[in-house]
């Protein structure tokens, strides 16, 4: 079983009726019910209002694959937390921030640039997938249409990428690297842009399933202990 956590921020639920209208269940809510019905997925759903932010060692400790999703209140996150959550993926857990996650502090601080980009509301999507024969992309139709989505658009400041998995080309002309991989310590870490609140982004059935595949693709291949550290090599 590949043991997933859903962390949400879940503040714009809560705040604002239209998104509420969209997720009702919150976002967290909506990822869970899709996952949650792979027989090889063990999924639970954490927030930010939680003890220890939904970031506890023990919840860390009991997870595979750690699903972000963050907006307004990245800076409300404990840099604590945020340092729990680094630590667990340079020892092998895998990281799948979504949509506007991609400033949250675990991602800013593990990849090493600022993550700004420039944006724009209320643009028509086309994903596009360059790199077929990845396991992300395994059993994805093109061309995903999402016919609203809150526009992301380059220059996106990531350090180069792994893999490119999926471009965005947008309405208004723009492009976006939409889909990223990267390998930090022995974590793996998807980016993957698609995922405004305002619109049913995550109901959307190949959304669902590059999430699914990118799940199965995170999960550890080994862990090490958060002791790591240089160690002496002594010959007999």
């Amino acid at each position: 079983m590949i043991k997933v956590t859903i962390w949400n921020e879940y503040q714009e639920e809560r705040q604002y009726d239209h998104v509420a209208k969209v997720y009702p269940k919150g976002i967290h809510g909506a990822l869970y019910d899709f996952l949650s019905k792979n027989e090889d997925m063990e999924v639970k759903c954490v927030t930010l209002d939680m003890e220890d932010q939904g970031l506890s060692e023990e919840i860390l400790n009991d997870t595979d694959v750690l699903l972000w999703w963050g907006h307004q209140a990245h800076d409300l996150v404990s840099d604590e937390a945020a340092k729990r959550v680094q630590q667990h993926i340079l020892n092998g857990m895998g990281f799948i921030p979504l949509h506007s996650a991609h400033y949250c502090k675990v991602l800013k601080e593990i990849l090493g640039t600022s993550m700004c980009l420039r944006w724009k509301h209320d643009e028509k999507e086309k994903l596009i997938c360059v790199n077929p024969s990845h396991p992300i992309a395994e059993g994805i139709t093109e061309p995903i249409i999402l016919e609203q989505e809150e526009m992301y658009g380059e220059y996106f400041d990531i350090p180069k990428p792994d893999e490119i998995i999926f471009l965005g080309w947008f309405s208004c002309g723009e492009v976006f690297r939409s889909g990223c991989t990267f390998t930090r310590g022995w974590g793996k870490i998807f980016y993957f842009q698609p995922g405004h609140e305002e619109y049913p982004i995550y109901y959307h059935p190949q959304i669902q399933k590059i999430i699914t595949n990118a799940v199965r693709w995170a999960k550890p291949v080994n862990k090490r202990n958060n002791d790591y550290d240089n160690v002496e090599v002594k010959h007999e």
